[in-house]
């Protein structure tokens, strides 16, 4: 990225599969903290301040749902959910309180570092758009501030996740453009190939339950398209 050693937090309770992933991380370069249980995973991350956080679901404790939540009360921390459950409404959950991506056990842990190095890449892409300037996208009543990152629908804010935002900001530069999930996947999570479409169909779906799902169009086989609601001209 920039040379800088970026701090990778670790929360699973099964010590094989952390130390496991803390020792494949710590090879790629990353400093590793870990924690086993969810009250531990809150505490480190105050302490250590981590850049990402790979974070397993069923935990003592505090389970991970909540830990993600009370992670991103206190900043916003990309995180990458870890579940045993292949189950929709466990993954919307997930991405409810916070959660950039998931993952489903078992997993390769090849995977699991070009996930984490992929959201660090997405925010470090978020944060030089940010200090690029003021950027307003007008979708008609969808306003989209990327600067400060505020999104308002009929001039009622509307509070997105980072990721859901990223999506959202995505769509909204080529309103009305059918997106397929590869080129999502590509372009907001920086992901190379489509091993996760996934992620972006839970995503839309999250973002559709905040927007109101008029906004955001499926074309089955293809992808999503943002639709121009309301009143206000489109523009970048």
């Amino acid at each position: 990225m920039d040379g800088v050693r970026r701090t990778v937090l670790v929360v699973e309770d099964e010590r094989v599969i952390n130390d496991a992933l803390a020792q494949r991380l710590r090879a790629e370069g990353y400093h590793v903290v870990q924690a086993f249980d969810g009250p531990a995973a809150v505490s480190l991350a105050a302490e250590s301040r981590p850049d990402a956080v790979v974070l397993d679901v069923m935990l003592p404790g505090l389970d991970g749902h909540e830990v993600c939540r009370r992670l991103q009360l206190d900043r916003p921390v990309p995180v990458l959910m870890l579940t045993a459950r292949d189950d929709e409404a466990d993954v919307l959950t997930g991405l409810a309180v916070g959660a950039d991506d998931y993952l489903t056990k078992p997993f390769r842990m090849r995977e699991v570092v070009a996930r984490v190095a992929a959201l660090l890449r997405r925010v470090q892409r978020a944060a030089e758009l940010a200090a690029a300037g003021d950027t307003t996208l007008v979708c008609g009543d969808l306003v989209v501030d990327t600067r400060r990152r505020l999104t308002t629908v009929a001039g009622r804010a509307v509070h997105l996740t980072p990721t859901e935002f990223d999506l959202l900001v995505c769509l909204a530069r080529q309103p009305g453009e059918v997106l397929s999930r590869t080129r999502l996947l590509a372009q907001v999570w920086d992901w190379p190939d489509a091993s996760g479409t996934r992620t972006v169909d839970s995503h839309v779906k999250a973002l559709r339950g905040k927007l109101g799902a008029p906004r955001v169009r499926t074309v089955h086989g293809v992808g999503y398209a943002l639709e121009v609601v309301g009143e206000g001209n489109s523009d970048g």
